[in-house]
């Protein structure tokens, strides 16, 4: 199981640097250009999972909400009026965080409880947290597939077909 979630997370990495790399190519300024959506843009829309990969890496690493909330803001404003790059930028450093906590967490079916502010206390996993860390990027990422052909751009595929296909290729040519 535990290199089945390595492997998940990588998918979820690779998705979002699909996405950028797709990002990159197209004019600056579809990156914050204003749409009707879920989020005002393509940025904030990143800005969004950039808080969120953060918030739930805090959950698996067991930090409490007393220290976790107070930083909520800081990661929001990190995350404002940056360039694909710099956001990219965040994004593979959390990724870096996020697989250095994955090497050192041996039992991903770790029970945890999460505190929520809203919905109380909440029984689940490691790699439940974790799937669903996964799962948020995916929506997030066709909620910025949908913003960039409301502004007249294609989307990039980042099915999890495409990235298993491309592995598979990798290791049939090595």
């Amino acid at each position: 199981m535990l290199q089945q979630q390595h492997e998940l997370y990588e998918y979820h990495v690779w998705a979002n640097d699909q996405l950028f790399a797709h990002l990159k190519q197209l004019p600056k300024e579809a990156f914050h250009a204003e749409v009707t959506s879920v989020f005002p843009s393509v940025s904030q829309t990143l800005g969004h999972m950039y808080v969120s990969e953060r918030l739930y890496m805090s959950v698996l690493a067991e930090v409490s909400n007393e220290d976790v909330f107070p930083k909520i803001p800081g990661w929001r404003e990190e995350a404002q009026d940056l360039t694909v790059d710099q956001m990219r930028g965040l994004f593979a450093g959390v990724a870096e965080q996020f697989r250095d906590m994955l090497r050192r967490t041996p039992d991903m079916g770790k029970a945890m409880t999460i505190e929520h502010p809203s919905f109380g206390r909440f029984d689940t996993s490691f790699a439940d947290i974790l799937r669903h860390v996964v799962n948020h990027g995916t929506y997030h990422r066709g909620n910025v597939t949908a913003m960039l052909r409301q502004q007249g751009y294609g989307g990039v595929p980042t099915d999890y077909m495409f990235y298993l296909m491309g592995r598979r290729k990798v290791h049939l040519t090595s």
